[in-house]
């Protein structure tokens, strides 16, 4: 599955969320090692959700660029 996330800037490190996957988040210094971060948050926010009986949410979010002047 492939879901979308958000890293942020969040004072000296960064933070990143996956708007599907609510409470699923990761914080770390870089943006490198959030990345790794946040698959591994993905993967364990998962295996508890299908653990507890529930529904694991299909990848819906879309993240673009976009200009604000053209």
């Amino acid at each position: 599955m492939l879901y979308a996330v958000i890293i942020e800037k969040a004072g000296d490190n960064f933070s990143a969320y996956v708007p599907d996957l609510p409470g699923c988040i990761a914080t770390s210094a870089t943006t490198a090692e959030v990345k790794i971060e946040i698959r591994d948050a993905i993967r364990f926010h998962i295996e508890g959700l299908r653990a507890d009986g529930l529904e694991v949410p299909e990848p819906a979010a879309v993240a673009k660029y976009i200009e604000a002047y053209e």
